[in-house]
């Protein structure tokens, strides 16, 4: 048995013990399968833990001279906030001013799916995301913007239905720079 099957057979036992707690038969048609798709869409939703920066960039970092930026909008992202294991959703906007390397395209939005893919607050998400493009690239800016509803706000508690939040961060002359930091802005609108 693999480690990750015994992770799936655990995390099954807990959410049927789990269902059983809120007053359900675990064991009824309906849900006596449910621990392990549960466990195992749990394992798919927070396998950001077990990647790594260089995995999933993978060598796709490529010799470049331009010297404008490079802007990835609209990166769907899929995410369960730390605080109530609930879901939030949205949009990240990623952009860097190369300095002589490129990353692939699919490797930004694999860089955000990997911390996505974690239990997380939106502002934590959006410094990482930032940090591992500067890392990656080696850029001289880098600036990212994540647009997100967040179920723990609009299923319970204050019950806000319509409610997004919006962070960014800006490193390096995304920071510093007047007029790349405008440029990144006016470009995400």
């Amino acid at each position: 048995m693999t480690h990750q099957n015994r992770n799936i057979e655990s995390i099954s036992a807990l959410y049927k013990s789990l269902l059983s707690e809120v007053g359900e038969d675990a064991d009824r048609e309906g849900l006596a399968k449910t621990p392990t798709r549960a466990a195992r869409a749990l394992d798919f939703l927070t396998q950001g833990y077990h990647q790594t920066l260089d995995e999933v960039v993978n060598g796709a970092l490529f010799t470049s001279e331009l010297s404008e930026i490079v802007i990835v909008k609209d990166i769907e992202l899929y995410s369960l906030c730390e605080h109530h294991v609930l879901p939030f959703l949205g949009n990240c906007h990623v952009g860097y001013l190369p300095q002589g390397k490129v990353l692939g395209l699919s490797k930004v939005a694999r860089i955000v799916d990997m911390f996505a893919r974690r239990l997380q607050i939106q502002e934590k998400l959006t410094q990482e995301i930032a940090e591992a493009i500067e890392t990656a690239t080696g850029a001289m800016g880098v600036g990212v913007i994540i647009e997100a509803q967040h179920l723990c706000m609009s299923m319970r508690g204050v019950e806000k239905q319509h409610s997004i939040m919006k962070t960014s961060v800006l490193l390096g002359s995304f920071r510093d720079d007047h007029a790349t930091r405008s440029e990144f802005l006016q470009l995400v609108k």
